[in-house]
C-alpha cells in the first residue's frame, strides 16, 4: 500500500473489523493497540493515533506520557494471525502538539539516519540486507530465584536425545555443529520453515532460500531480499512476528538469543551494505575485491568505531556467548574477501555492480533492527566522509594465525559492559545531524548497565560446580 486511500480500500475488502496499530519499542519489541475499522480514515494518517507512552520501556516518564503513532501507509498488511480480520500498520511516534518525531522512537532515529545520508551528497539511499539466525525449540524452561536459577531448552532432533524414550526413537539426531544442511529426517524443520516463508512471501517479503543452519536442536535461517534501511528494519519486525507466531501455531517456540545453546553455535545477524546514488551501485570499483575506494573508507569508518557499535548491534550480555575469541563469530575486527574468519567479509558471488557490497558479520538478531543499522551506517558514513583507511585486508584464517600475528588483530568487546564503555568514549559519529541524540546514548547506556548488573550480581549454576565445595 502506497496511500491512505488504497489502505481504507484494503481493510474494506478484507472486511477488517480492527486496526491493528504496532511500534517497536527501544529494545526491539514490537508494541500494539487495536482500534475498530470506524477509527480508521484518511486524516489519522496526517493526526496520528493518540496513547499513553509512559509504561513503554526507556520512554517518557509520567507528567509528560502523551504521545502519537503516525501511520505509514507503506506497511499495510493483513494479519494472518487474528482471528477476527485485522489490519495492521507500523507508526513511527510523534510528540503531541508539534508532531515532532520522538527522539528516542527507533524507527524515527533509522528515518532521520536516511535524511542525514541524502544531506551529506555522498548518497542517497543505503541498502541493507541481514541474514537473521534463530532456533525453534519444542520446550523451553526458565526461572531465576534468590535461592536458585536454570534454565532448559529442548528439541526432538537434538543431539542429546539419543538416548530419550520416544517410543521409539528412531536415532536421526543432529549432531552438535553438523547441522548445515542435512535433509530429512534429520532435519525435522523443512516445513515448518517453509510454511514461514510462504507466510511472509504472502506478507510482501522477497524470500530468497530458507535452510537448517550449524547448530543441533533447531537452528534455523531464512534470508529475504535487501531493501533501503527503514524498510529492512520493517521487515525485519515483521519477519520475527511471522517466525514466532508460526511456530506458535505447530505448538513450538521460536527464540532471536543469540546463545542459548552451550557448547554449539549462536545465532547472528550478519549484515550486507551498500550505498546507491540516483539508481547508480557506488561499492563497485577497480581496488581491492572489486570494492571502490568509497567501499573502502567505508569499511573503515565501521572498524574504527567497532567496539562502540557493538553496544547497540549485539546489546545483551548473552550476545557476548557468542563472540568469543577462537569459536564460530567472527570477533576479529579485520577485513577479507571471502574469509568468514573476519569481521567484514566481501561477498565474490557475483562480478555485476550492484552485487558489490560489505558484510559485517558480528551482530546479532537481539539486536534493534532500526537502532542497528543505522549505527552501522553512520560508522561507514564517517569513514566516507573523513577518508578513513582500512588498513589492509587479512586474508589468512584467523582462527589459525600463530599467537604473535593475531595479537596485533583487535577484537570486538568481550562483554556488554565492556561495549558500553566504548560507546560512552566513541559516540560523536552517531550524533551527526542529530540521528542519534545524547538523551537517547544516555537512556540506552544506563539502561544496558542495569541489564549488565543484572547478570553480574547473580551467581551462575555452574558456580556451583566449580566453587560450592571450596
Amino acid at each position: 500500500m502506497s496511500t491512505p486511500k488504497e489502505v481504507l480500500e484494503l481493510a474494506k475488502k478484507a472486511g477488517a473489523k480492527m486496526v491493528d496499530i504496532k511500534f517497536v519499542d527501544t529494545f526491539g519489541s514490537w508494541q500494539h493497540f487495536s482500534v475498530p475499522t470506524g477509527e480508521l480514515t484518511v486524516e489519522v494518517f496526517e493526526d496520528g493515533f493518540g496513547f499513553d507512552g509512559s509504561s513503554i520501556r526507556g520512554w517518557k516518564s509520567i507528567e509528560a506520557s502523551d504521545m502519537l503513532a503516525m501511520p505509514d501507509p507503506a506497511t499495510a498488511f493483513i494479519d494472518p494471525f487474528c482471528a477476527v480480520p485485522t489490519l495492521s500498520l507500523t507508526c513511527t511516534i510523534a510528540e503531541t502538539g508539534t508532531k515532532e518525531a520522538y527522539n528516542r522512537d527507533p524507527r524515527g532515529i533509522a528515518q532521520r539516519g536516511e535524511k542525514y545520508l541524502q544531506s551529506t551528497g555522498v548518497a542517497d539511499t543505503a541498502v541493507f540486507g541481514p541474514e537473521a539466525e534463530f532456533f525453534i525449540f519444542d520446550n523451553v524452561q526458565y526461572d531465576s530465584k534468590a535461592n536458585g536459577t536454570f534454565y532448559s531448552v529442548d528439541s526432538e532432533e537434538a543431539a542429546w536425545n539419543t538416548g530419550r524414550d520416544e517410543m521409539p526413537n528412531l536415532g536421526y539426531k543432529i549432531r552438535h555443529k553438523e547441522g548445515y544442511f542435512p535433509v530429512s529426517p534429520a532435519d525435522t524443520q523443512q516445513d515448518i520453515r517453509t510454511e514461514m516463508c510462504l507466510v511472509m512471501e504472502a506478507l510482501g517479503i522477497k524470500v530468497e532460500r530458507q535452510h537448517h543452519e550449524v547448530a543441533t536442536a533447531g537452528q534455523a535461517e531464512i534470508d529475504f531480499r535487501f531493501d533501503t534501511l527503514v524498510k529492512t528494519a520493517d521487515t525485519m519486525m515483521l519477519y520475527k512476528y511471522i517466525v514466532k507466531n508460526v511456530a506458535r501455531k505447530h505448538g513450538k517456540t521460536a527464540s532471536f538469543m543469540p546463545k542459548p545453546l552451550y557448547g554449539d553455535n549462536g545465532s547472528g545477524m550478519h549484515t550486507h551494505q551498500s550505498l546507491w546514488k540516483k539508481g547508480k551501485p557506488l561499492f563497485a570499483g577497480n581496488e581491492y575485491a572489486g570494492l571502490s575506494q568509497m567501499a573502502l573508507y567505508y569499511i573503515g569508518g565501521i572498524l574504527k568505531h567497532a567496539k562502540a557499535l557493538c553496544a547497540i548491534c549485539n546489546p545483551t550480555t548473552n550476545s557476548y556467548k557468542r563472540l568469543v575469541p577462537g569459536y564460530e563469530a567472527p570477533v576479529n575486527l579485520a577485513y577479507s574477501a571471502r574469509n568468514r574468519s573476519a569481521a567484514i567479509r566481501i561477498p565474490t558471488f557475483s562480478e555485476s555492480p550492484k552485487a558489490k557490497r560489505i558484510e559485517y558479520r558480528p551482530p546479532d538478531p537481539a539486536a534493534n533492527p532500526y537502532l542497528c543499522y543505522t549505527a552501522l551506517l553512520m560508522a561507514g558514513l564517517d569513514g566516507v566522509i573523513n577518508k578513513i583507511d582500512p588498513g589492509e585486508p587479512l586474508d589468512k584464517n584467523i582462527y589459525e594465525l600463530p599467537p604473535e600475528e593475531l595479537k596485533k588483530v583487535p577484537n570486538v568487546p568481550g562483554s556488554l559492559g565492556e561495549a558500553l564503555d566504548c560507546l560512552e568514549k566513541d559516540h560523536q559519529f552517531l550524533l551527526k545531524g542529530d540521528v542519534f541524540t545524547t538523551d537517547f546514548l544516555e537512556m540506552w547506556i544506563t539502561q544496558k548497565r542495569k541489564e549488565h548488573d543484572a547478570l553480574r550480581l547473580r551467581p551462575h549454576p555452574y558456580e556451583f560446580s566449580l566453587y560450592y565445595d571450596c
